[in-house]
């Protein structure tokens, strides 16, 4: 017996969202199944509002419901530093930290030959257009593969600016066990390790 086609429609779309398969997708429609008319609509409501009100910042890429998100608006935050990221979720990560006063940029992604995704992809015009009177840019894309040669890549086009470039470290997570780690972990551990 198939499910009816508004079910079925339904389970589609959750089965879209990340990390959501077909299982997960059908318990989801049961479960809107027994939700209140009111707070199915309320749901619907804010989806609508959320997509015709979340926009990227023109400045830096970040989320926002204006022009400009509330970081770049703040003219208390040190305007000669430059944090990038790959996504918008990476800056509210560095925010928890409560030690980063800079800008940021979101690239939203990184170089990706298997995902064909190549630098006119990402987000960079718009960084090289706001450099005037930025001393550092520091650079923070995921330890991965694609973020190491988008980091590279950035790098080697910053430097012909004159821009000095920093890279975030990379390691052993505290907490952790030296011989849980991989090869490369235990490397960037030993590149970047400081005196104490």
């Amino acid at each position: 017996m198939n499910y009816p086609k508004s079910f079925t429609d339904l389970v589609e779309c959750f089965k879209r969202l990340p990390g959501i398969g077909g299982k997960s997708a059908e318990r989801l429609a049961y479960h809107v199944l027994s939700m209140d008319k009111e707070y199915v609509q309320e749901f619907a409501n804010v989806l609508s509002h959320f997509q015709d009100n979340i926009h990227y910042c023109k400045k830096c890429g970040h989320i926002c419901e204006g022009e400009l998100c509330e970081i770049c608006k703040d003219e208390t935050r040190d305007q000669s530093v430059i944090c990038v990221v790959e996504s918008p979720k990476d800056v509210f990560a560095m925010e928890k930290v409560r030690e980063y006063h800079g800008l940021y940029h979101v690239l939203h992604g990184t170089i990706s030959m298997i995902d064909g995704k190549t630098i006119d992809d990402l987000n960079i015009n718009s960084l090289f257009e706001r450099l005037d009177g930025v001393k550092e840019v520091i650079i923070a894309t995921n330890p991965t593969r694609e973020g190491e040669t988008t980091a590279l890549f950035l790098a080697k086009l910053l430097a012909k600016k004159g821009i000095e470039t920093s890279r975030i470290a990379n390691g052993l997570p505290i907490g952790s066990n030296i011989d849980y780690a991989d090869e490369l972990t235990l490397l960037k551990s030993l590149e970047g390790r400081k005196k104490i």
